[in-house]
């Protein structure tokens, strides 16, 4: 059975707070706060004119058709991986475009099948070079190989230990980046999470004004002090091929 959202848009907004720690080779660590949806991709929030600036779900802001919905794009990139969820429920958890401008370095979506039953998770990463990637992954925690290049530190090896269990009223989620030699980099969302509604929508946007420009800035600012500390550049992998594992 699908699982209904409260609020009076049948969405959350969770108030975050994201940590990056890089271990090697050397360590670095910041956080930064900010606030995510998790929305149902069959019941899209619908906000009244005045608040729509401030919150948009577009299919142009990830991988497939603009022309089609978010939750018909999902579904054929699903059925390309040999998945089918029979019409049930996918819940996304992402920033929604504000004031014209949106950066999920992270979108994620948990589907399930009409029953209710979690089938997969799609762990969708979007880098700073406008490139994009999709995992597919059992529920739960689990390890895929690392595809695809994100940061400019690091190559593309070593593997991923992935935390993304479904929110709920609060929203923890954990991954590792492991290579040779141990882990090197973790990323932690912690977060609490409110019915989305239009006081809700406001404190957020009072409490991370222009959020989503936020995320682009700290990622350049990190970039930036990183260089400045010595950190070589690791050269960008031409050509690599969008991949999808269900291990």
């Amino acid at each position: 059975m699908n699982r209904t959202l409260p609020g009076r848009w049948g969405a959350v907004l969770y108030d975050c707070r994201i940590g990056h720690v890089r271990t090697a080779p050397l360590r670095h660590a910041f956080r930064h706060r900010t606030h995510l949806w998790l929305v149902d991709l069959d019941r899209l929030p619908r906000l009244p004119a005045p608040l729509r600036p401030l919150a948009r779900f577009q299919a142009r802001d990830h991988p497939g058709d603009p022309a089609r919905t978010l939750r018909q794009n999902l579904d054929a990139y699903l059925a390309g991986q040999g998945v089918d969820l029979g019409g049930g429920q996918v819940l996304m958890l992402a920033q929604a475009r504000s004031f014209g401008h949106v950066f999920n370095p992270l979108t994620l979506y948990w589907c399930h099948a009409p029953d209710g039953s979690p089938v997969c998770t799609v762990a969708e990463v979007h880098s700073t070079y406008g490139e994009h990637h999709r995992y597919l992954l059992p529920p739960g925690t689990c390890e895929v190989p690392k595809e695809f290049y994100v940061s400019p530190f690091f190559p593309v090896d070593g593997s991923y230990r992935m935390s993304l269990d479904e929110p709920g009223r609060t929203l923890a989620l954990t991954v590792e980046l492991t290579r040779e030699g141990g882990r090197v980099f973790t990323a932690t969302v912690r977060g609490t999470g409110t019915p989305a509604g239009p006081a809700a929508l406001l404190r957020a946007v009072l409490r991370h004004p222009f959020a989503t420009a936020a995320v682009s800035l700290h990622i350049r600012v990190q970039g930036v002090r990183l260089l400045l500390r010595g950190l070589p550049v690791q050269p960008r992998p031409r050509n690599l091929q969008e991949k999808a594992h269900l291990p």
